[in-house]
C-alpha cells in the first residue's frame, strides 16, 4: 500500500512550551492534527481557566492559516486545586471560548516542570470528585517517584499502588494513562472498567531502551517515562495496532533546545511533531495493520472524550523524506527525532 486516506487525526498529548518558541513548534502540529491536547506544565504552570484561555490565544496566534486547528486545554492538578476551579474549568468552553477537557496529574518530580505536582493524591480527592461530576478527564503521568523504586519499574508500581485504587475509588471518572510504556500498563488498561484509556507515543513504539546507548550515550532519545525493554515495546505495538478502542494517539512531542539536551543534566523529552502522524504509519505498516491506523489516530480519542471525528481528511504517501539535522526553537536549535535520517511516509499537501 503506497497511499492511505485518513480522517484527519488528533494528538491527545503534546507540549508546546510558551513564548517565542510557539511559532516554531505549533505549525507542525497544526499541519497534521485537527485537535491537540496541550499540556499545562509551563513556568508557572497553567492552573486556572483564565490562564488556559490566555495560553490558548497565544497558541492560536501562531497559526492563523489553520482555522480548523483546535487546541484543547488542560489544567495542572495541584494539592491546592479546589472544586470551584474544576467547575470553572468545566464551563470554560462556554464562558471563555476555551475548551478544557481535563486536569493533568504529575507526581511531583516525575518529569519536566513537575515540581509543583502532587505528592499525595488523597489531598486531591475533593477536586477529583468534582471532575467526576463535571465529566472532566484526569490525564496521568503514571510513575511513582521513590528512591527505592528502579526508574524502569516506576510505571508498574504506579499502576499497582496509585492508579488501580484511584480508578476504583472514582468509578465514573474518565482516566487516561498518558504515554503508557509497559506491558503492565497495557494489561491494566485492557482489563479496567469503562472510562479508562491510554495514549501511546511514536517514540515508545519505535525504540527500546537500547536506543539510549547505541555507540554511546544518546541524550536525544532520553524521555520520561524512559524507554523500556523490547518486550514492552512489542506490547505497545500490539495494543496500538490491535484496533482496541482504549488506545489512541498522543505524541508527547516535547521540544528542548539542543544545549538543554546535551548537558550534564539533560532534559527529558523527544520532539516528534515534525513527523507526528508519519512515524505512526511506519509502525502500523511494520505491524501489518495499516487498516487500523485510522481508528487509533482519528476515531478512538474522539469516541473516548465524546467528541465528533474531524470532518477533514488527510492523505499519506509512502515516500521517504529526510529530516533536517536541526530545527529552530526561538533563537536556538533543537534536534528532532530522526535528525539526518529518513521517515518513510509523508503527508500530501492539502
Amino acid at each position: 500500500m503506497n497511499e492511505i486516506t485518513l480522517i484527519r487525526p488528533d494528538d491527545w498529548h503534546v507540549h508546546f512550551r510558551d513564548g517565542p518558541v510557539l511559532a516554531d513548534v505549533v505549525p507542525a502540529s497544526a499541519a497534521r492534527f485537527g485537535r491537540v491536547v496541550v499540556m499545562p506544565n509551563l513556568v508557572p504552570p497553567v492552573t486556572t481557566a483564565a490562564a488556559a484561555q490566555a495560553y490558548r490565544r497565544r497558541i492560536l496566534s501562531t497559526v492563523p492559516g489553520h482555522p480548523s486547528f483546535n487546541p484543547l486545554m488542560t489544567l495542572y492538578l495541584t494539592e491546592s486545586t479546589r472544586p470551584a476551579e474544576v467547575r470553572k474549568a468545566a464551563r470554560c468552553g462556554a464562558d471563555f471560548d476555551c475548551p478544557v477537557i481535563g486536569f493533568k496529574f504529575y507526581p511531583a518530580g516525575a518529569t519536566t516542570h513537575s515540581d509543583q505536582g502532587v505528592n499525595d493524591i488523597a489531598r486531591c480527592y475533593a477536586a477529583l470528585e468534582a471532575m467526576q461530576e463535571e465529566g472532566l478527564a484526569l490525564l496521568i503521568h503514571g510513575e511513582v517517584v521513590l528512591e527505592e523504586v528502579d526508574i524502569f519499574d516506576r510505571e508498574r508500581i504506579f499502576v499497582e499502588r496509585v492508579l488501580a485504587p484511584l480508578v476504583e475509588r472514582f468509578p465514573a471518572l474518565k482516566v487516561v494513562l498518558e504515554h503508557v510504556t509497559t506491558a503492565d500498563g497495557v494489561d491494566f488498561v485492557r482489563r479496567a472498567r469503562k472510562g479508562v484509556a491510554a495514549t501511546i507515543t511514536a517514540h515508545h513504539l519505535l525504540l527500546n531502551r537500547n536506543a539510549l546507548f547505541e555507540g554511546g550515550l544518546r541524550p536525544h532519545h532520553y524521555c520520561l517515562p524512559v524507554l523500556k525493554r523490547e518486550r514492552h515495546r512489542l506490547a505497545l505495538v500490539e495494543a496500538a495496532s490491535s484496533g482496541s478502542e482504549r488506545f489512541f494517539l498522543g505524541t508527547d512531542s516535547a521540544p528542548h533546545p539542543k544545549h538543554a539536551k546535551e548537558s550534564a543534566c539533560g532534559c527529558a523529552g523527544i520532539y516528534t511533531a515534525h513527523a507526528g502522524i508519519e512515524l505512526y504509519a511506519e509502525v502500523f505498516e511494520g505491524a501489518g495493520a495499516l487498516d487500523h491506523l485510522e481508528a487509533f489516530a482519528s476515531r478512538n480519542g474522539p469516541d473516548f472524550y465524546g467528541l465528533p471525528v474531524n470532518e477533514e481528511s488527510m492523505v499519506l504517501h509512502k515516500k521517504a523524506w529526510s529530516v533536517p539535522r536541526t530545527m529552530p526553537i526561538g533563537e536556538e536549535d533543537l534536534i528532532p527525532f530522526r535528525a539526518g535520517s529518513e521517515v518513510a511516509w509523508q503527508v500530501a499537501p492539502r
